[in-house]
């Protein structure tokens, strides 16, 4: 896979994606740093995140739709410019920390960021189909026939493929560089100067994607209700995608349930402190970039052993996490728990996009978003009650042992997925020509 995609509108996406990401890691540890050395509460930091996702889970879907069936332009950037705005708000507020305001604010951005994500990605996918189209269609010897639907399958799994494996790229360096970057800031400059950097990544991505329109035109589909519907008769009409969706959707609750814990973890139980907690996070997020490469050379193997082996992965790493007695040997167990992280969404998104029409993308994305929200706030309370009654080691042990164990949720869903797929079941949305999707990591 190329790191860069031959099509300038996705390569004018990734810049703009790679960009906001950094600035919103420089935001995310701005914010659990200064919430943490404000409150010392484990149950605050996980509040914080709790409010990030939980009314986003219920809102995104709505809002995604709502943005879809828009025929005006200017959208996207709107959400990316209230994202930047709530930053600003956030570096004013955390001088003289009110927590049920700092709470509201994020619960704001965090709507509107995932909103904006579950739209680039689908739209991402879209620009690289159509690029992969035009490509074919002016490559020497290329016939009338090559718009065929065999042609046309193959086509939306490559471009599907490239277009995802480039975002994930772009996530997993964002993830590299920016909790690096925010340990460094927040511990130099302070948690204010993080947010307003973080607010400046914001305007940028508003002004690069300003001309992008994900409008997506269905007859007789106006409105939000209908669109919404026909997504989710799509949804129950194929149980294979209920299975995975069930599946991720309580591992995730177990994945997340660590993320509070992280600070508090680096900052009391090792003593690393906020350098030590952006270390951690950036080794993390190394891992997921190594993940990711294994995930793309093993791109036409089965999609079961990638799925499973990567749910076990993220469980190993957090174990080690609990038995860790440096900043070190704890770094190492997060390159072993973000390779795992980097397999097990790609092949997990993968899977949900091979079985879903590409019209259907952006309300699918938009889902996954709010069980990548929801799950994760039962997750980081969870963790949060865990470690206020116990320990930190403690709950990287019930969030670890507990992946382990649900790795085997993942088999019934997998049967059969390697590199292609059947149509959906009778009674789902029938899929388009170039509609058939591959695989991809998210947030």
């Amino acid at each position: 896979m190329r790191w860069l995609p031959q099509s300038p509108r996705v390569r004018r996406i990734l810049f703009a994606y790679t960009a906001n990401e950094v600035g919103t890691w420089l935001g995310y540890v701005a914010l659990s740093v200064a919430v943490y050395d404000s409150t010392h509460s484990g149950a605050a930091v996980a509040g914080l995140l709790v409010a990030s996702r939980l009314l986003p889970a219920l809102i995104v879907p709505a809002l995604v739709a709502r943005v879809e069936a828009s025929r005006r332009h200017g959208e996207l950037s709107m959400l990316y410019l209230v994202q930047g705005a709530c930053a600003v708000t956030l570096a004013a507020a955390i001088a003289d920390l009110w927590l049920p305001a700092v709470l509201l604010l994020v619960m704001i951005d965090g709507t509107a960021g995932l909103t904006a994500s579950a739209l680039l990605r689908a739209e991402t996918t879209r620009a690289e189909l159509e690029h992969a189209t035009s490509r074919d269609a002016a490559r020497p010897g290329a016939v009338a026939g090559d718009g065929g639907n065999a042609a046309a399958q193959e086509r939306g799994q490559r471009s599907t493929r490239s277009a995802t494996a480039a975002l994930n790229s772009a996530y997993t360096a964002a993830l590299i560089v920016g909790p690096a970057l925010a340990g460094v800031l927040v511990g130099a400059w302070g948690a204010r100067a993080a947010l307003l950097i973080d607010a400046g990544s914001f305007l940028l991505a508003a002004a690069l994607l300003r001309e992008l329109h994900p409008h997506i035109e269905e007859a007789g589909q106006d409105s939000v209700r209908s669109r919404l519907a026909v997504a989710w008769r799509h949804l129950r009409g194929t149980p294979q995608l209920w299975r995975l969706l069930v599946a991720e959707a309580i591992a995730i609750v177990f994945f997340a349930a660590a993320e509070p814990v992280e600070v508090i973890f680096a900052k009391s139980t090792l003593g690393a402190g906020d350098s030590g907690f952006g270390v951690l996070l950036a080794t993390w997020g190394l891992g997921m970039a190594l993940g990711s490469a294994l995930f793309g050379a093993a791109a036409t193997r089965p999609l079961r052993p990638l799925l499973i082996g990567g749910t076990l992965a993220i469980g190993a790493g957090y174990l080690g996490f609990a038995a860790a007695p440096s900043l070190v040997l704890a770094c190492v167990a997060a390159v072993v728990g973000g390779i795992g992280t980097g397999v097990q969404w790609a092949t997990w998104l993968s899977a949900a996009q091979m079985l879903t029409p590409s019209a259907l993308h952006g309300r699918l994305m938009g889902a996954l978003q709010s069980i990548n929200s929801l799950c994760p706030a039962i997750g980081f309370a969870l963790g949060g009650a865990v470690v206020s009654l116990s320990s930190a080691r403690v709950a990287f042990v019930v969030a670890g042992g507990a992946s382990v164990l649900l790795a085997g949720l993942f088999v019934p869903g997998t049967r059969g997925l390697s590199g292609a797929l059947s149509a959906p079941a009778s009674g789902a949305a029938e899929p388009e020509p170039q509609a058939v999707a591959e695989k991809s990591l998210a947030l």
